[in-house]
């Protein structure tokens, strides 16, 4: 891919140092050691983003579903797990 763009930005002169000599270290120009990071940060955020969408939705979805008395009350889903646990316990 091209690169045709250029990013400027101000830091401390002490990280600076501290990132250009890890760079030399690791044979790898500082370019592209900042352009692996920036592309793990927006792959991160876009996930961090579809999954808080996932999760809105679901949420939405049960609510949706309790409104409709689709839903189990919570008592409800103790007590038959309640009974479960029992009935397992018993069987061992």
């Amino acid at each position: 891919m091209p690169k045709e763009a250029v990013f400027t930005m101000k830091l401390e002169p002490d990280l600076r140092e501290a990132f250009m000599n890890e760079a030399q270290a690791s044979h790898r120009p500082a370019s592209q050691i900042l352009r692996e990071l920036m592309r793990e940060f927006v792959q991160r955020q876009r996930q961090a983003r579809e999954y808080d969408d996932f999760l809105a939705h679901k949420v939405q979805t049960a609510r949706t579903s309790m409104q409709a008395g689709l839903g189990i009350p919570n008592d409800e889903v103790e007590a038959q797990f309640a009974a479960r646990r029992a009935q397992a316990a018993s069987r061992a």
